[in-house]
């Protein structure tokens, strides 16, 4: 399996980040900093994101929570030989 280091934020990612408490913005760079020095794989082990799969219409997709409200959903992707992390939207979570 290819360990994935890169990590890019959507459009939408980037203006939800504009919305949120900056304590979580920059829990998220830590988590991206994270994955861009030691791997996705060794950064999902971190009992401390709670990095998780998603179901029903959101099925494919990761979730990582940045706290109990807000999460950080993302997928995997393939950009040529490159495989990377897209960020699609950063929300609050509906319980």
């Amino acid at each position: 399996m290819n360990q994935v280091f890169e990590v890019r934020l959507s459009p939408k990612a980037q203006n939800n980040l504009r919305k949120i408490p900056k304590h979580l913005v920059f829990k998220l760079l830590g988590w991206i900093d994270a994955v861009r020095r030691f791997g996705l794989t060794k950064v999902r082990k971190s009992p401390g994101y709670h990095d998780e799969p998603l179901k029903g219409h959101r099925f494919g997709q990761r979730s990582i929570r940045l706290n109990k409200a807000y999460r950080a959903i993302y997928k995997e992707y393939f950009d040529g030989p490159v495989k990377f992390i897209l960020i699609e939207e950063v929300n609050k979570h509906d319980y």
